[in-house]
């Protein structure tokens, strides 16, 4: 088993502090309707307004019952407490704090049959009956309206953990669109508590629509799913951020709890060696690589919209600005900046290399695509000349499917841990 004392030391972000680098984004833009978070369903009728009713219930009278209640589990949901002053994030690094958290997460794993391959009797076909169906087959329709490449990488899934992951994936749009969507300037502390407590509500398998009977229906542990949320409030009151380890926290809430939540699901091989921190770890880097990349291609975006996500203390060293950044400029220092933050961004995806190989075989090369065609958006940055004010990075299609045969052969690739024990 990994030490769990020194996570710090070895990973990208400590390894390239003293790079200019990024903050993490969340990846979506969803819906859900502020004033409906506290009753048990939003009305069908919602849609007719020229509201989305994705997040409303699109069945009606559906018996939206799901297994039994699971316990809370400690997170890192509340932030750093102030203590005569001095604020506790400042004596233990964000990263320390993230990794404590990952550990309990992946010691949960080991000890129980959450970390064990999810089966057709839980998620797949005939789980649940036809209604079960119905509400699986309609976070497939979402995830493919809204997210066309990672939809694409789910079809190289199995079909239980397709549905499972579709499931997360429109929970996470979901809350991210409370901050993020077209209400958000209605919501408050109180619509995000709210969003909350009707999270718990789904773990006690009370869902309140078809889309929160799919994800109680698929999952098994807790404490990411509210540090999620957490983030979202970060959100409502946090448009700046000092430093890298502020963001490195924020990324953690937004992003790498959805490669926690995505573990039990994927699955780790048997064939592997490693421990399961190994593979946890590795899940958190490639939320966090993702997310990195989010931000980097969404600069000129956040800016229209008055929020810097990257470390205001290493623009200052680069010799930039808020004001560089409001009006577009690229310069050379601004070119100089952003390869250290693709150089950071980078080393986080080859992190998650190293538990994407731990993985099922099946579950290896959705894994593989959805890291390799996200990689890519960096390499259509540096093609842009660093502009990503004006100019959206995308990668093309001709580009998704060439890489699609390369993750197949990665996914071929025994675990390294089990390579390595062989030799």
């Amino acid at each position: 088993m990994l030490s769990t004392t020194s996570a710090a030391g070895s990973s990208p972000a400590y390894g390239l502090r003293r790079l200019f680098v990024d903050a993490p984004r969340r990846t979506a833009t969803f819906l859900a309707v502020a004033v409906k978070l506290a009753t048990p369903a939003c009305s069908v009728h919602a849609a007719a307004a020229g509201s989305n009713p994705i997040g409303c219930l699109e069945v009606a009278d559906q018996p939206w019952i799901s297994g039994g209640a699971t316990p809370a589990l400690p997170g890192l949901t509340a932030p750093p407490a102030e203590d005569d002053g001095v604020l506790f994030a400042a004596v233990v690094p964000s990263e320390q704090r993230v990794h404590d958290v990952v550990m309990k997460q992946a010691a949960l794993a080991a000890a129980s049959v959450a970390a064990a391959p999810l089966t057709p009797a839980r998620t797949g076909r005939g789980a649940g009956g036809g209604g079960m169906n119905a509400a699986f087959d309609r976070c497939g329709e979402v995830c493919k309206e809204y997210a066309k490449t990672f939809y694409l990488a789910t079809q190289l899934m199995t079909p239980e953990r397709r549905r499972a992951i579709w499931a997360i994936y429109v929970w996470c749009r979901r809350t991210d669109e409370l901050v993020d969507g077209p209400n958000a300037s209605h919501i408050s502390a109180l619509a995000l508590d709210r969003w909350e407590s009707r999270l718990e509500d789904i773990f006690a398998g009370r869902p309140y629509d078809m889309l929160d009977a799919a994800l109680s229906h698929t999952v098994s542990t807790f404490p990411p799913f509210r540090d999620m949320i957490e983030g979202m409030r970060l959100d409502l009151t946090k448009s700046r951020y000092r430093s890298f380890d502020e963001l490195y926290l924020y990324c953690y809430y937004v992003a790498g709890t959805v490669g926690l939540m995505s573990v039990p699901i994927m699955g780790i091989s048997p064939e592997s060696k490693a421990s399961t921190e190994t593979v946890y770890k590795g899940a958190l880097a490639l939320g966090l690589a993702n997310q990195l990349t989010n931000i980097l291609r969404d600069v000129g975006e956040d800016a229209r919209r008055g929020r810097i996500y990257l470390p205001m203390d290493e623009l200052e060293m680069a010799g930039l600005s808020e004001d560089d950044i409001f009006n577009g400029r690229v310069t050379n220092r601004w070119r100089s900046f952003m390869r250290g933050q693709i150089t950071r961004a980078r080393a986080f995806f080859r992190q998650a290399e190293e538990g994407a190989t731990e993985l099922n075989q099946e579950s290896r090369w959705p894994v593989w695509a959805s890291l390799l065609l996200y990689r890519q958006i960096l390499d259509e940055i540096e093609a842009n000349d660093y502009n990503n004010f004006t100019k959206r990075a995308y990668v093309p299609k001709a580009k998704k499917i060439v890489a699609l045969p390369k993750a197949y052969y990665r996914s071929l690739m025994l675990p390294s841990s089990h390579s390595n024990c062989s030799r």
